[in-house]
């Protein structure tokens, strides 16, 4: 019998691409490979009977070309507050093992460098999101202003949060130190936007 499980809340995600991403619409990355960091605050959710409101998930994702055509390498963090019981229920979500939406993400990973605890603060202020993993990465992005209103898109190919329109963002920061790979840039792309899933 199938798990049942339900998340939702808000995310974010900024990368070194151009702004707004040509990944998203299946080109390939601005600068020929795409370094991403991506994260989510669980508002709301529960799988089976563990509670998971208030935590948080952060994703970095490599991938040293088109993002269809190489497989991508990914260190997954989640929030050290958790215990036990919710760290392995959010592994299994947003690794994808559980079904629904992150599966469908899951399948282009080809290399798991690592899942770990860590301390990761997330904040949501306005136009503007941010997040930091103690040790290993900060991320700050601010939406961009449009003529009346946000600039979104919707419905892209490899959309994080189905359902919703994402608010095209820049970055004021991303770094990231960890598994090899050093990243620290700003002026890239961004999104944001609610997010839920569900099996």
């Amino acid at each position: 019998m199938a798990d049942k499980w339900g998340v939702s809340g808000t995310y974010f995600e900024t990368c070194n691409c151009e702004a707004a991403c040509p990944c998203v619409f299946l080109s390939a990355p601005s600068t020929g490979d795409c370094s991403v960091l991506i994260g989510w605050h669980v508002e709301r959710g529960r799988f089976e009977d563990v509670n998971l409101g208030g935590l948080n998930v952060a994703l970095a994702v490599y991938s040293p070309g088109h993002m269809l055509e190489v497989p991508w390498q990914a260190a997954l963090y989640l929030d050290e507050r958790a215990t036990p019981e919710q760290k392995d229920a959010l592994m299994h979500i947003f690794s994808g093992q559980a079904g629904g939406h992150p599966s469908l993400l899951a399948k282009y990973i080809g290399e798991v460098l690592g899942v770990t605890s860590a301390p990761i603060e997330y904040h949501a202020e306005g136009k503007k999101r941010s997040m930091r993993i103690e040790g290993v990465a900060e991320a700050e992005i601010e939406a961009i202003p449009g003529l009346n209103g946000d600039v979104t898109i919707s419905n892209h190919p490899l959309c994080i949060a189905p359902g919703y329109a994402a608010v095209v963002s820049k970055s004021t920061k991303l770094k990231y130190h960890d598994h090899g790979m050093s990243w620290e840039l700003s002026g890239k792309t961004g999104f944001q936007s609610p997010f839920s899933y569900q099996s």
